[in-house]
């Protein structure tokens, strides 16, 4: 059933396109009224709901992918080593 019914909407554009290409939010019609804040505010606003979003959503995915991939090589050869180690000792210990 389509119903005959106007909103007002707000498209913002992800500044990180990995997660979402652009949300949407829709705006109350008490907001933008004689009393209401300014357009320029509410999309203020929705810009900073949506980048909340995303950096409290990234915020460890981006400490990580800033490590260089050195590191990274350094990290997996631990892991390896340590495994080996655990499967080499162990069985001398039971």
């Amino acid at each position: 059933m389509v119903k005959g019914v106007t909103r007002r909407v707000i498209v913002v554009k992800a500044p990180d396109p990995r997660l979402f290409e652009q949300a949407i939010f829709f705006v109350k019609e008490e907001a933008l009224g004689d009393e209401g804040v300014t357009a320029e505010q509410v999309l203020d606003e929705a810009k900073r709901v949506a980048d909340g979003y995303i950096r409290s959503n990234t915020a460890w995915g981006k400490r990580l992918s800033r490590l260089p991939r050195p590191a990274w090589a350094a990290v997996g050869m631990l892991a390896t080593g340590a495994a080996w180690a655990l499967t080499a000792l162990l069985p001398g210990l039971w």
